[in-house]
Order: C-alpha cells, then structure tokens, then sequence
C-alpha cells in the first residue's frame, strides 16, 4: 500500500470494517449568520456539505437507523462512526451539543466525528466531547476545515479565519487526546503548489493524525459558480493535480491517515467537478503512478531537525 487509507486504517484499529455515517442537522455557521460574516464561503452551497446525509428533520438515531439499514448489508459493515458532518457542529447550544452527541451512541456506534471551525473550538465543548466519549465508551475525532495555509487564499475563499486560528485549534484540541483531522483542497486556484505541500509539512510538525484532500469542486448558486462562469480563474489539469497530491503525500508522515484525496458532489448540483471523471478512476490513477515511480507517503519525509551552533 504506497499511503495509509483510512478504511485500512480504520480495519487495523478495530478488527474489522468500520463505515461513516453522515449526520445532519438544522445548524449555521458564524461566516454565514452574520457572527462574523455573511454569506458563507465562496464554495458553499446552502445545503453545506451533507448532501449524503438523511433530513435534517429526523432525530440523530433515525437518521443512523435509516442509513445503518441499507449501508450494513451493501458494505458488509458492523461497526460506525457517527459524522457530524454538515455545518459547524460546534456552534449550537452546549446542551443541544450534548443531547446529540448522546443520541448518536447507538448499538455499535464506535467513534463521534465533529466536523467544524478552527474558530469554533473552545473547552466547553471539547468538555463535553471528552465526557461522552468516556461515558459511552466512543472515540472520539474533530475534524477541522482549514483549506488553505495561504492567508491571501483564505481571505478570497471567505473563511473568516487564518492560519493562527488553525494552529491554535489544534494545540487546544491535543491536550485533550482526540483524532484531528484536517481538511484541505489539493487545487486552488490561489494557491501554488509550494502552499500545498507546506501544508503537508505543518501536518507533518502539529502532529495531526489524519487528512482529508479535496479537488475543487464548484457548485451552482455560489460566488465561486458566478466566478467560474466569468472565467475568473483558472483550474489546473487533472495530471497536475494527480501529481501534486502525490508529492504532498510523499512529504506527509507515513503514521498520517489519508481519508480522502478527491472531492465528491451530486452531479446535478454542480458546475465542475473532477473534470468530468469518476474520482475512483482519478485515484486509480493516481495509485498506479506511485506504483509505477515506486512513490511511497512519507518517502520525502525527513525527521532532521535544524540546530543552533552557538551557546
């Protein structure tokens, strides 16, 4: 295996198959109501990111239930996490946070993912996290979007947030022992590929556990869609982006979890998306150009340290 896979990483850790269950829930995010911004980020759709998920409009155990009942039998899975997926699931009322948190440990439920904010991560909630965790026997994993390192590029996404935020995110989220998981888009058009792979390397000196790379994919209805139709920018090609992902994985550590390394959207919603082929061809693709270089993660990795001569 040339990188570490979270299905494989997922099997090593409990014995067996372990699947995602995506949950929904009728939250906001403080870049979109007005906190501290409005409108979201250029590349957020209203539906957020939970397309795959159940109504928002069903509880956190019907919504499991439900997908458990046609995903356990298709996948030959017995085990779940549950995903907090859309939105920032850590800006909603403490209680209501933990109310959730506690439906969602069903009968072999093994993990809770939180997927959020670097701005939106503050004690009480990771409090909260750390006592349900315990008390219901759960893993426990945050997963934070930041995108880019480039504090130019955040600006033009709209992020309301920098780097600092990040890094200061996951220092807080450490001390607590939880998985990190960061996630990253592998072609903006803002960026160079140097930001890309100096975001391998902060991975690399923050420790986080895990990764998940996106290709950009740009839906209707968004200032990145309007942009997009205007020409306003250019995307790279395919081969560019097979290549770039490879040299990040080649700097990442090999103890790093790759959870994803293309971006996936519902086809009618969408204006581009991963030049118009299947991400499982992309990312066979790419497997078999680290095969045929003999490419492997973290075989650009370097450990050294630069020390000071003088006393």
């Amino acid at each position: 295996m040339n990188y570490k896979k979270y299905s494989e990483a997922l099997k090593d850790k409990y014995g067996e198959k372990v699947y995602k269950i995506p949950i929904n829930l009728p939250i906001s995010c403080p870049n979109r109501d007005g906190k501290i911004g409005s409108g979201g980020c250029i590349f957020c759709g209203e539906i957020g990111t939970g397309f795959e998920a159940q109504s928002a409009s069903l509880s956190v155990a019907e919504q499991l239930h439900k997908n458990i009942e046609i995903i356990a039998p298709k996948y030959h899975a017995n085990k779940f996490i549950a995903y907090f997926q859309n939105y920032t699931n850590t800006y909603m009322a403490l209680d209501v946070f933990e109310k959730v948190l506690n439906e969602a440990c069903i009968e072999n439920v093994v993990g809770l993912s939180i997927s959020t904010r670097p701005d939106c991560i503050t004690a009480p909630y990771l409090d909260v996290l750390k006592s349900v965790g315990l008390k219901k026997k759960v893993d426990i994993e945050i997963e934070l979007g930041l995108q880019s390192i480039n504090i130019n590029t955040l600006e033009i996404l709209n992020r309301g947030h920098g780097l600092s935020e990040y890094i200061e995110a996951v220092m807080c989220i450490k001390t607590y022992g939880f998985t990190i998981c960061t996630h990253l888009i592998g072609n903006l058009p803002w960026d160079t590929e140097r930001d890309f792979y100096e975001g391998a390397k902060l991975m690399n000196v923050l420790g986080v556990d895990a990764v998940k790379i996106h290709s950009l994919y740009i839906l209707k209805n968004t200032v990145l869609g309007i942009w997009y139709e205007n020409d306003a920018f250019d995307m790279i090609t395919p081969d560019a982006y097979i290549d770039r992902v490879i040299q990040f994985l080649r700097i990442l550590k090999p103890t790093v979890v790759v959870q994803r390394l293309f971006g996936r959207a519902p086809e009618e919603d969408t204006l581009f998306c991963n030049w118009d082929m299947s991400w499982r061809k992309l990312q066979n693709q790419l497997e078999a150009r680290m095969d045929q270089h003999g490419y492997r993660q973290g075989d650009l990795y370097t450990t050294e340290k630069i020390v000071s001569g003088g006393q």
